[in-house]
């Protein structure tokens, strides 16, 4: 979000944490009050609906995976690599609750009760990390690094299922090793042994 001011910065952090915890109808402006500490008007002057929040809140995250696979597309050539980083990464953040849920996952479980605007915003996350999990899926297939089964592309929304399913069961169980247990034989079955 350009200029972001502290407050807003505050009001969307709140506003993710609600969120993870509660979905989009599991919290309202009274309650980011009480967190932030400032009263409902103000956050409407940050954003005036509840839907500009949320869809403002999807945006930054979007921007926050776009900068995370850039980094990983800069960091770490090998495409085999890049998915356990991938994987590895929301391992971690499961197992330590600092994200123990990805927020566009929680929140196309609510597609239906979304509004337009919040619900696109989403749909393009999903789109976004389909395209970079093709990308690396035809690229690791070129070079011998992955078995495929199916096309880059019915295998990235494979992996996004087992993924985005591994952190719902993680937390439907209420045991973060359930996340490992599901995604180790995604990745087994997909890269290849030297």
């Amino acid at each position: 979000m350009a200029n972001a001011s502290p407050t807003s910065e505050a009001i969307l952090h709140s506003a993710r944490a609600l969120i993870i915890a509660g979905g989009y109808n599991g919290f309202s402006y009274a309650d980011i009050s009480k967190v932030v500490g400032i009263r409902n008007a103000s956050i409407h002057h940050y954003f005036p609906s509840k839907s500009d929040l949320v869809r403002t809140l999807v945006a930054q995250y979007r921007n926050e995976v776009e900068a995370g696979i850039a980094s990983l597309e800069r960091n770490i050539p090998d495409p085999a690599e890049q998915l356990r980083a991938y994987i590895g990464y929301w391992d971690r953040c499961i197992s330590d609750a600092s994200a123990p849920i990805c927020v566009c996952a929680l929140l196309a479980s609510q597609i239906p009760v979304l509004p337009d605007d919040v619900a696109a915003e989403v749909r393009a996350h999903f789109r976004t990390l389909s395209a970079w999990l093709t990308s690396i899926l035809d690229r690791g297939a070129s070079l011998g690094k992955f078995r495929l089964t199916g096309t880059p592309k019915a295998e990235a929304e494979l992996i996004m299922a087992g993924v985005h399913g591994a952190m719902l069961s993680a937390r439907a169980y209420g045991d973060p090793v359930i996340f490992r247990t599901i995604t180790t034989p995604i990745l087994e079955r997909l890269i290849s042994r030297p």
